[in-house]
């Protein structure tokens, strides 16, 4: 068994057999019997429900979770002369309450062991206030979020102060909305290392759920010893994301779609190259400063380099220089890529679906442009795309016709998830050489780890990382 406390949702199971589960057990247990109008699956009377909590009670089971409106109803004169624990737990499946600081002195002051405020994350800066609860707290409690927005209230128990955390057994098996499973929780995020000092990390974007560099930093952190957590931030408003996280004193963020671009107005300070492309996929936060850099640029620019390894060897960095480049899409990543191959002199033209925002990047960069459907015939020896097109779950999409690619162009989808999109499959059929995007997420996720740590980690390693994942 791989948990340290075993959950017992009674209100699951049918003419329950207390006695039999609790003698059987081999870990702590926590008897929960939770009613309809908390979440839960009782459908009998109260009467019936409270009497199976005593009875667990009785049975000294490790933990009993009842209802703050049911608290009542356990004596603590009973209590007393077991080694039973009572959680009193507060749900609220709608929202995070303006009150949690009311709600908790309330739920403390019930007798109960433990306290257990759940709350619903509507906005990723709810977890915020469950992180602030937490610190003030002084009985012990379990609190997070609920939702796909509270997942990193949960995955971060620890350095928030909570007692425990709640994992299902496997996915699809959730007693709870937003609850991710064990596995994930100990292998992805190492849940095990963690503590109140482990540092925080994460990846600003949306979506999130499709990245892998949770998998890269996690295992980055275990395997140089360093005492982190890198989680996903699904964030809508990066202004409030910004502003409310500060509190939480996260050491690094990477930064991904859409972000990349207007995360640039609420930092404290930028890099100068970052400046320049005006674009930023990195931040370190140096004593509460926080200052944004770019590592996609130098990323993409190895790996277009390295396609050829003769001329890169014997030219240096000339080697795409005077070379036709077509880079499609006008957001961060093309942005990077893009003043990236200005200074290395190629002959760059951007296309966009939105015209608008190509002939801006064009302007900034001092390039061609072309409307989208202007692209019957590409002339061109490199075809980049920059654009989310062709990620997963959409992998059936690609942003360029296949009819347009010609043997012997180079093309390089900066998408690694899937390795091979569509748009690398049908220009390999075509005779084109291909570059997936694996290549540059590698190089930049080594030079964003240094930038938190100071350590710079084997590229090699990085790469074996994101393979066996994706595999």
């Amino acid at each position: 068994m791989v948990a340290d406390i075993v959950e017992l949702r009674i209100d699951y199971i049918k003419n329950v057999d207390l006695k039999r589960l609790l003698e059987k057990r081999t870990k702590a247990v926590i008897v929960t019997n939770r009613p309809v109008r908390e979440g839960g699956r009782f459908t009998g009377s109260e009467e019936e429900r409270i009497a199976l909590l005593k009875l667990a009670i009785r049975l000294q089971a490790d933990y009993v979770d009842i209802e703050h409106d049911s608290i009542q109803h356990i004596r603590r004169d009973t209590v007393h002369r077991v080694p039973t624990k009572i959680i009193v737990s507060y749900h609220n499946f709608r929202e995070t309450p303006d009150d949690l600081t009311d709600i908790y002195k309330r739920l403390s002051q019930s007798g109960a062991d433990i306290v257990k405020i759940v709350t619903h994350a509507n906005n990723i800066t709810d977890n915020v206030r469950i992180y602030q609860l937490l610190q003030q707290s002084q009985t012990p409690t379990i609190s997070f979020c609920m939702g796909e927005l509270g997942i990193i209230s949960r995955i971060l128990y620890k350095r928030f102060g909570s007692y425990l955390t709640f994992a299902s057994l496997q996915a699809g098996k959730e007693s709870a909305p937003g609850q991710i499973n064990i596995h994930e929780l100990l292998n992805t995020y190492q849940a095990r290392r963690q503590d109140t000092h482990s540092a925080i990390y994460g990846l600003i974007g949306n979506p999130v759920s499709h990245s892998i560099s949770p998998v890269i930093h996690n295992t980055l952190f275990k395997e140089l010893n360093f005492n982190g957590i890198y989680v996903p931030f699904k964030v809508d408003n990066i202004g409030d994301f910004i502003r409310e996280f500060r509190g939480l004193d996260v050491k690094g963020y990477s930064v991904t779609i859409p972000h990349k671009e207007s995360v640039v107005n609420y930092l404290d300070a930028i890099d100068p190259i970052a400046k320049k492309i005006g674009a930023v996929n990195t931040i370190v936060n140096t004593g509460g400063q926080l200052v944004g850099f770019n590592t996609d640029c130098e990323a993409a620019i190895k790996v277009l380099e390295g396609v050829n390894q003769v001329s890169a060897k014997y030219l240096g960095e000339t080697y795409l220089k005077g070379k036709k480049v077509t880079l499609v899409g006008a957001g961060g990543v093309a942005r990077a890529i893009a003043f990236g191959l200005k200074e290395r002199q190629a002959q760059i033209t951007i296309i966009n679906r939105n015209y608008e925002r190509a002939q801006s990047l064009a302007r900034d960069v001092g390039c061609l442009v072309r409307k989208f459907d202007e692209t019957q015939s590409l002339d061109t020896d490199i075809l980049i795309n920059a654009t989310p097109v062709g990620m997963f779950p959409k992998i059936n999409e690609t942003p360029i016709d296949k009819h347009k690619l010609k043997p012997n162009m180079i093309v390089f989808d900066t998408i690694y998830n899937p390795i091979e999109t569509k748009l690398l499959k049908e220009a390999k059929a075509q005779g084109c050489k291909t570059i997936n995007g694996l290549s540059m997420f590698v190089h930049q996720a080594a030079a964003q780890f240094k930038l938190w740590t100071g350590q710079m980690p084997s590229v090699e390693i990085v790469e074996a990382i994101a393979y066996k994942h994706l595999a």
